[in-house]
This record gives C-alpha cells, structure tokens and sequence, in this order.
C-alpha cells in the first residue's frame, strides 16, 4: 500500500491511498477522527487504509500537488556514516555508534516540488536515502522487537549544505535551511517489503547516475538503528528515520559536483519508487 499527503487544486490538504493511477481520499473517508496521516498512524488505522484501495480514486494522481507524506513528523531523524562505501570515501574509522543529526519539518519539500540552494552557500550536495516511518511507539525495544514498530518506508534526498558542516562538530546547521530535503513519492507499508537490507537505491542528478548501492552495505541495519535511537528516544507514530548515505557524494568528486538551479535530482529505491526533484536557487 502507498499513502500520500497531498494538496488539490483547491488548496486543500488531504491524505489518502494510492490505487489505479489515482488517490482514494481517505481524508474525506475517515477525516473524522482521522484528518491526518500523522493521526491515523497514531490510531492503528493502517488496517481501514488498506480497505480503502479497493474503492475508485477520488482524485487523479496527476491532478494534485504531492506533499511529503508525513508534513510535520514528530521527529526527523538523519544517520550520518552509515554505509562502508561512504566511510570508505571520506578515509574515516568506523563510528562505534550511530551519528544521529536532527533535521526539521519546514527543511523538506515533497515529490516534485523545488528544493532551494540558499543564497549564502553554493556548496548544495546531494545525499539519496531510505526512510524508514515508524508506525508505533518504541522505547528501549530489542533489535529483534523493532521491526515490528516500523509502518513504511519511503525515499529521501537529505540536501546538505557543505560549508555549514564545517562550521562547528554540529552537522545540524547544514541540514537546516528550507526546502532542501526532500521526501517521498509516497510510504510504501512495510508489509510490502521484507527485508529493506535487499533493496537497491540509485541517485541520478540530471539523469546521471551519482550514487548506486544495495542496502546491505549499511553499517546499522533498520532493526539496529530502530532499536538503539529507541534507547533514548521515545519513537512515536509518524517519526521519521533516514539511514544515511552512500559514495559518490559531491563533495567528494574532482572538482565538486554542487546541486544548482536547473538541477533535477532522483533518489530511486527498488520496491518504492522514484523521489523526483528540480533545483532553484532562493531569490
């Protein structure tokens, strides 16, 4: 199943399912006491979501303006040093622990909407990822418990202003800027995928291949970073984990390849789709 946030031509926001090249509304069906996705995530109502695929689109997937599935998510959480071919690429030891960077809601955009190269950097690099929704709530769960908190996952390119990284040891600032991640197509329900660990991801900038990996090359596979951000967070319904990057970051080519305006950057995950984006520079 897919599930999307998204806004009509009307300017109204809504959420639903994706079915026959079209989206069942299911704000419109269980708005009610559902009006969100965040909500009905919240609620374990991913069954009723299911039940509504069966019935005729309510709008044309073309029609309406995708949003990133999850607007506002409790949390969003980035993983730095997570592949061996990108800790590899910087020549650095591998970390003990997770490197855990928070991003926040107003700094993505969803599936063809614009990402922004600031004014003051042009060092925009990409960074394809997949994203794993948590769908229940998990404090302290085992690796073996943690699979059993995810909801879905989706594709995220996690933008990142190089220059700002180097400002201090805190990789915040460099995430932070509006508009430069982006999130989606949509959440593909984990029930669909068995194993993230077997799925390939591929970015292209431009329709170049940048970046190519299979998921089994991350350090902390999505079980192990569930279980341990679980130590000393509280994951809720609707938080959102992105499991960091591969090799073939633009910073780390001769000479530096930099997101600008006229870009368009994908991030293709096997078993979800294709996170579509243009780049423009902020007026």
């Amino acid at each position: 199943m897919k599930l999307v946030t998204f806004r009509t031509r009307d300017a109204r926001i809504g959420y639903g399912v994706v079915s026959r090249n079209g989206i069942v509304d299911a704000s419109n069906h269980l708005g009610a006491d559902w009006p969100t996705l965040r909500s009905a995530l919240e609620g374990d109502q991913l069954d009723k979501l299911r039940n509504l695929a069966n019935l005729p689109p309510d709008h044309d997937l073309q029609a309406v303006e995708l949003l990133p599935p999850l607007p506002e998510p409790p949390k969003l959480i980035m993983i730095g040093l997570n592949y061996r071919a990108h800790q590899r690429e910087l020549g650095l030891p591998e970390p003990k622990n997770p490197v855990v960077i928070p991003r926040y809601a107003n700094s993505q955009v969803g599936h063809e909407q614009a990402l922004v190269r600031p004014r003051v950097s042009e060092q925009f690099d990409y960074e394809g990822e997949l994203a794993v929704v948590i769908g229940k709530r998990a404090r302290a769960v085992s690796v073996d418990q943690a699979m059993d908190c995810v909801a879905g996952y989706a594709c995220y390119m996690d933008g990142t202003l190089r220059d700002f990284q180097k400002h201090s040891t805190q990789v915040g600032p460099a995430k932070s800027f509006p508009a430069t991640g982006a999130f989606g197509p949509w959440i593909v329900t984990a029930d669909e995928i068995a194993d993230p660990a077997q799925l390939d991801l591929v970015t292209r900038l431009n329709g170049r291949i940048v970046q190519s990996t299979s998921l089994s090359d991350m350090i902390w596979s999505v079980p192990q970073l569930v279980a341990y951000l679980s130590v000393f967070l509280e994951l809720q319904p609707g938080d959102v984990i992105c499991t960091g990057t591969t090799s073939g970051v633009g910073s780390m080519r001769t000479p530096p390849l930099w997101l600008k305006a006229g870009d368009r950057v994908e991030v293709e995950i096997s078993s979800i789709g294709t996170l579509s984006n243009p780049v423009v520079a902020e007026e």
